[in-house]
C-alpha cells in the first residue's frame, strides 16, 4: 500500500473534482466534498451566489454533463497546511465544447480561471469550500 503525503491527497481530491468532466463519472463528486452546513462554494459562472452543498453538486454535475472533450490544467499550486485544515490556491485552465441538446450545436470554450480550495482532514481529505474566478482577457 502507498502511503501519500498530505499535499498528495489533497491535490488528488482536487484531481479527482476535475477528472470527473474528463471521464463523466460524477459518483466522485460527493465522495470529495464535505456534506455538512458548513460547506460553500462560489462559481465562475452563474448564479453567483453562495451555494451549499447539495446545491454545488447539482451544479457541478450539470456542468461536466454539458462540456464534451473537457480537459483541465492545474497550474502553481499552493498548499498551506494549518493541522486538519489546508488552503490550496492554483492557476486552472479549462477546455472544452459547451453542447447544446436541444439544437445539437456546440461552442468551444476555454476559461482561465484562478481557484481557492478550503479542505479538512476528517479523516481523508475533503473539500469544504470553493472560490473559482475567470481572468479576463
Amino acid at each position: 500500500m502507498i502511503i501519500l503525503s498530505d499535499n498528495e491527497e489533497i491535490i488528488k481530491v482536487i484531481e479527482t473534482l476535475f477528472q470527473a468532466g474528463v471521464t463523466k463519472d460524477l459518483s466522485a463528486l460527493k465522495d470529495i466534498h464535505l456534506n455538512d452546513s458548513k460547506f460553500s462554494s462560489f462559481s465562475d459562472l452563474p448564479p453567483y451566489d453562495l451555494k451549499d452543498y447539495q446545491t454545488t453538486i447539482e451544479l457541478e454535475e450539470l456542468r461536466f454533463i454539458s462540456i464534451s472533450d473537457y480537459t483541465y490544467e492545474i497550474k502553481n499550486p499552493k498548499i498551506s497546511l494549518f493541522g486538519n485544515t489546508a488552503v490550496v490556491a492554483l492557476e486552472l485552465i479549462q477546455k472544452g465544447m459547451l453542447v447544446d441538446n436541444k439544437s445539437y450545436t456546440g461552442e468551444h470554450m476555454v476559461i482561465t480561471g484562478r481557484a481557492t480550495f478550503v479542505l479538512v482532514k476528517q479523516p481523508t481529505w475533503k473539500i469544504v469550500h470553493i472560490h473559482l474566478s475567470k481572468i479576463d482577457g
